[in-house]
């Protein structure tokens, strides 16, 4: 049930903290600054024209550290953080001792276990080799680059502002810093896309010597100026064979160069380069999500800040929770969301997981090529190939 929330009035109920501790419990920061906007993002970002008064960076950070110690008291005991990730917007524009700040903020309001994973997400063009070395030292882990495409003419399409090398360049440099941990993003389906670009992609990507790739196709998201062209004839949309056709080039080519699927849409070069941050989320962990418009979710119990930086930072000027909204899951919506996200897993999910009903459809979906055979056999639902191109519809089928 979502809840319209007054920020004076949000508490977590204490059948939300049972437990905490005993589930992977993350931190995510939200960044939202960009130099400049990508015509496919929609996420809660913004560039110094767009922002008002009390929207700087540092206004930024001394809301964000109001928001981890705040955290830590309604907690009550939080158990140090297994995981950070942060996210945004590009982090990196604050450059290697505004990332040390932040993950300062972190260990200050919970601690970090002894083998914590620290992700921060960078733009390769804001990045160097001291930018590296300086996160390196002040205790990142890991670090993921912004790509999206080695080919000119679909970086132009996407709006997206670096040049075709320097993603490549950027990694070489992390891993030159001493990030064994380095992940590329990639977008598939982009008009104007042809194989050899998507090709020619992967062995930039390959070249780049990283241990994990997330590959995501393209989406029209509504307000976005993407959306804009689509919607006056500009650009066609994104077409569902030609995603298809991309999937499956993506993980032949990964694949053959040692990079095995654990996620639909991500490739990992073995169980330790896997994102941990993200494991988290598909498992039912714990997360405080702390910035301007982040998402948490503790106990069954999800909640999302105010979007807007200016009024993240007054809310917490005020002493008071950040919270636009939130929910408490049922246990019908913790259900969907178990099958909808380890469905998705390589290892996919157990079938004591599903009722009755949907023990029959894993059948049938075996059947129809969906799920393997082998697995079933075994007591697991686990997509096949064809399977991870359907995922949505399979799960549908699992819950119905």
């Amino acid at each position: 049930m979502t809840t319209a929330t007054t920020p004076d009035r949000f508490s977590l109920p204490a059948s939300a903290l049972h437990g905490l501790g005993s589930r992977p419990f993350g931190v995510y920061v939200h960044v939202p600054f960009c130099a400049t906007r990508c015509g496919y993002c929609d996420f809660n970002t913004y560039t110094a024209g767009e922002l008002g008064s009390g929207a700087s960076p540092g206004d930024w950070l001394d809301g964000l550290r109001r928001e981890l110690d705040l955290a830590a008291r309604m907690l009550g005991e939080p158990p140090a953080a297994d995981t950070v990730f942060v996210g945004g917007g590009t982090p990196s524009l604050l450059g290697a001792h505004g990332l040390a700040q932040v993950l300062d903020a972190v260990r200050q309001a919970f601690g970090l276990a002894a083998d914590a994973e620290v992700t921060t997400e960078s733009n390769p063009e804001s990045t160097s080799p001291e930018f590296f070395a300086g996160i390196r030292d002040a205790g990142y882990t890991r670090v993921s680059l912004g790509m999206q495409s080695a080919a000119p003419h679909v970086l132009r399409v996407l709006d997206r502002v670096h040049t075709p090398g320097r993603p490549v360049a950027a990694a070489r440099e992390a891993r030159a810093a001493g990030f064994e941990h380095v992940n590329l993003d990639l977008i598939y389906g982009t008009p104007g896309e042809r194989p050899e670009d998507l090709r020619a992609s992967l062995d930039a990507v390959l070249s780049a010597g990283v241990d994990h790739v997330s590959a995501y196709s393209l989406i029209v998201e509504d307000g976005t100026a993407l959306a804009r062209r689509v919607r006056k004839g500009e650009l066609p949309e994104p077409d569902e064979d030609v995603l298809a056709a991309d999937y499956e080039l993506i993980d032949d080519v990964l694949a053959g160069a040692g990079l095995r699927w654990y996620e639909v849409s991500n490739w990992a070069a073995g169980p330790d380069a896997r994102c941990r941050h993200n494991l988290g989320y598909w498992l039912g962990g714990d997360w405080w999500g702390a910035g301007p418009g982040a998402h948490s979710h503790v106990g069954g119990v999800r909640w999302w800040n105010v979007k807007h930086p200016a009024r993240y930072t007054a809310e917490l000027g005020r002493k008071r929770p950040p919270v636009a909204g939130h929910e408490v899951l049922s246990d019908d919506d913790r259900h969907l969301e178990r099958v909808l996200l380890e469905l998705r897993l390589a290892e996919g999910l157990p079938l004591a997981a599903l009722d009755a009903a949907g023990v029959r459809e894993a059948h049938a979906a075996v059947a129809d090529g969906l799920l393997s055979a082998d697995a079933l056999a075994e007591g697991r639902a686990v997509l096949t190939d064809r399977g991870r191109l359907l995922a949505d519809a399979v799960v549908r089928r699992l819950v119905a």
